[in-house]
């Protein structure tokens, strides 16, 4: 379902960022009756769900400014913690408790948000949608199975996670073990095609000590493919040459959303789909997701500055870094801001 949203952001200057779609919770952390609570561009947002869906608003009052978070959901509105005003779906003011048979004045509503539910997580937009949300095709098509990685706080900005998310030069030495190992530390070079849509990477390949946690096999090889549909979502494609159970290709894929909170905060969101891990709990996936993102976000938070510097000559870049410097161009070229300093 979406909903129109009924304002802008008026904090934000970063139109890109404002009229994309941002995770900002997943479906399954909501509770009846009881509205949960975000932040995502520097604004404060409610959650609540009514029998009519999932609504994201603006998290102030029209009253006195109140966290309407900190109140109930009772007969499909949403109702103040402080004076008891209620609000019905579309976001306006319907009573005030204090004044039983006043009309409530048309000022007396919320600002509402476009929001969807998608892959399990509630996505909203500030604005008015550019785009569809990030396409995931392997849960799209309906080959895979989709796997919660759970979320994750940065300190850091969004795209230093997403940058992150895109450089393997690090796995021999952050993720020994499990994603890479010394000696094996060349990168070879690979391609990148960059367009107004966003960036694939492709022909990646890194040597990997355990290519995976439910086929027995030794360390391998192993190909990537990334693609950046939005700034601030990646998803890549991991291919081992082998097959699985059912005699097909094993494929996996991991999903990363990084919410912009604050410039220079973020929460990330892992999805991961796979046609050979199937075995797997959802425990034993989020166990291990934490395991890597928690090597990464030690790194990623000691980073400076915070914020992504968009200059290409602030930083010194290798030939194995071209990805993260297209992903810095392209943010550019597209008019990102937030998160970044000036380029």
């Amino acid at each position: 379902m979406t909903v129109k949203s009924s304002g802008k952001n008026s904090d934000t200057v970063d139109s890109v960022l404002i009229n994309d779609w941002h995770p900002v919770a997943h479906i399954d952390t909501l509770e009846d009756g009881v509205p949960g609570s975000a932040r995502l561009l520097e604004v404060d947002l409610v959650i609540w769900r009514s029998s009519t869906g999932v609504h994201v608003w603006k998290d102030q009052c029209a009253h006195r400014g109140t966290k309407l978070s900190l109140g109930s959901v009772c007969e499909n509105r949403l109702v103040c913690a402080y004076h008891g005003w209620e609000y019905q779906v579309d976001g306006v003011c319907v009573r005030y408790p204090a004044h039983g048979h006043q009309k409530p004045s048309p000022r007396a509503k919320a600002t509402t948000y476009a929001v969807e539910q998608k892959y399990g997580l509630i996505w909203v937009c500030l604005g008015t949608p550019a785009n569809d949300i990030p396409p995931f095709p392997e849960i799209d098509d309906d080959t895979h199975r989709l796997y919660f990685g759970g979320h994750f706080c940065y300190n850091t900005s969004a795209q230093r996670g997403i940058e992150n998310f895109l450089d393997f030069a690090h796995f021999p030495f952050v993720h020994a073990g499990y994603l890479g190992e010394q000696p094996h530390t060349e990168i070879k070079d690979y391609d990148i095609e960059v367009s107004e849509t966003g960036l694939v990477v492709r022909n990646v390949k890194v040597w990997q000590p355990k290519p995976t946690n439910s086929i027995d096999c030794e360390g391998m090889e192993v190909d990537y493919e990334y693609y950046v549909n939005r700034p601030m979502t990646a998803r890549l494609v991991k291919k081992m040459g082998i097959r699985n159970r059912d005699k097909t290709e094993a494929v996996e894929s991991i999903m990363l959303a990084m919410t912009p909170v604050e410039p220079d905060k973020a929460i990330a969101w892992v999805l991961l789909a796979s046609n050979y891990d199937d075995v797997l709990s959802d425990a034993d996936v989020k166990a291990f997701t934490e395991l890597i993102i928690g090597q990464d976000i030690r790194i990623v938070e000691s980073q400076r500055p915070k914020l992504l510097p968009l200059k290409i000559r602030d930083e010194i870049h290798l030939q194995s870094d071209k990805s993260a410097v297209a992903y810095r161009r392209w943010l550019k070229s597209i008019g990102v801001t937030f998160g970044t300093t000036a380029g």
